[in-house]
């Protein structure tokens, strides 16, 4: 009866463990990562906003598009419906000028390189095989450069925002995306932008960030000594938390800390990059709302807007898919 008896009481000490063994595992599988709840919830806004409204977001339809493009690249489940009408939309330059809204609250030149760096983005992935639709964008957008080379938003001296970009990360948009294209007058804008960026005054984080990465595969002492310039600010404006401000003295903001990230990504065989790279992420990571969104950036601070937000968290869900490792 006692050999009985102990036997039982191992079985059930057994038994036990097992179950507790079962529910940690179930709960640690069934845990989404930041990574997971962000593109569900991009996977929700992206097709909701064309829906509902009849027309398409330079928010939804390219900021956060870009995330869910990249993020099915890598092996995110994102539905084919969230991304569907964004793509036909997308294909067809032509059209994006037409696009319904209200006026006062469009900016056409900056919504043409959202839409471009979008589309860019969805033939990287092998979401669309035409490139003549990215030509088609490109002869759009080269008229619209400045002489000095820059694709003027707003005065150089202004700082950007997750709507607004700002001169400095508008010229490293359109130049990432016409990076292809492979046509004399394109190639003469890069030539021009690329100058533009090696002269002009930085002074932000954000904008240290989207010239460090506007120059990145340049090989010469003057792209060199304008890289180290940037990468030193950004080193130096790292918060306490981990994340980056517009300046140095600054609190830290999503959309600041996700530019820098996707900034510092090219740059991780440096000594300590590494480093900066895991404390912005753990910033982002802390920051991220119950939804999977982010509290969207704004100038002023602490302002309430749904396209700053959509804008901010497509930007944060990039930042964290490029430097996951």
């Amino acid at each position: 009866m006692r050999v009985a008896g102990i036997c039982l009481f191992l079985a059930f000490l057994t038994s036990g463990c097992r179950l507790e063994f079962s529910q940690a595992r179930r709960s640690s599988v069934s845990r989404p990562t930041p990574e997971e709840r962000a593109v569900a919830y991009l996977a929700r806004e992206v097709p909701r906003w064309s829906r509902e409204n009849h027309c398409f977001s330079c928010h939804n339809n390219g900021d956060a598009a870009r995330a869910l493009y990249v993020a099915s690249s890598l092996g995110y489940p994102v539905p084919r419906s969230a991304l569907a009408e964004t793509t036909a939309w997308l294909r067809q330059p032509d059209q994006w000028e037409n696009n319904k809204g209200d006026p006062g609250f469009s900016d056409k030149r900056l919504a043409a390189i959202q839409f471009t760096a979008a589309l860019a983005t969805a033939i990287e992935t092998k979401q669309v095989s035409d490139r003549s639709a990215l030509l088609a964008a490109a002869r759009k957008l080269a008229p619209e450069q400045n002489a000095d080379g820059a694709w003027l938003i707003e005065p150089v001296s202004a700082l950007g925002s997750p709507a607004t970009y700002g001169t400095h990360l508008a010229t490293v948009a359109v130049l990432k995306s016409l990076a292809d294209v492979r046509e004399p007058r394109t190639l003469e804008s890069i030539r021009k932008a690329e100058a533009w960026l090696l002269q002009a005054p930085v002074v932000s984080v954000l904008d240290s960030a989207a010239v460090l990465m506007g120059l990145r595969g340049r090989n010469d002492p003057e792209s060199d000594a304008k890289r180290k310039e940037c990468r030193d600010r950004i080193q130096r404006s790292q918060t306490h938390d981990g994340g980056w401000g517009p300046y140095a003295d600054s609190p830290p903001e999503p959309f600041d800390t996700a530019v820098a990230l996707l900034a510092l990504a090219g740059l991780r065989p440096e000594p300590e990059v590494e480093a900066l790279i895991r404390r912005g992420r753990q910033y982002l990571v802390q920051a991220q709302l119950p939804d999977g969104s982010w509290p969207e950036t704004t100038r002023p601070a602490r302002g309430e807007s749904y396209a700053q937000r959509i804008s901010t968290t497509g930007w944060a869900t990039l930042a964290l898919l490029k430097t996951k490792s």
